[in-house]
């Protein structure tokens, strides 16, 4: 039995990714970040497509390098 990945909130994701929250806020707003928000109320995160989503901007970006094949 697969179990689902869990939401994660705006504190969880901003602890994953080590960045604040008004970081993220924008990058949501200016670079598409994935994220969820249900009513408009909560924000809300799956870490996997987070990350997925980060790789794909670093190496789009030219930035990524073989120190952060892990990223």
């Amino acid at each position: 039995m697969n179990k689902a990945e869990k939401w994660v909130s705006m504190p969880e994701i901003c602890d994953h990714l080590g960045f604040g929250k008004d970081t993220v806020k924008k990058s949501i707003k200016e670079q598409g970040r994935p994220a969820y928000k249900p009513d408009n109320k909560i924000w809300k995160f799956k870490i996997s497509t987070v990350d997925k989503w980060v790789k794909t901007k670093r190496i789009g970006v030219g930035k990524a390098t073989g120190d952060d094949k892990d990223v």
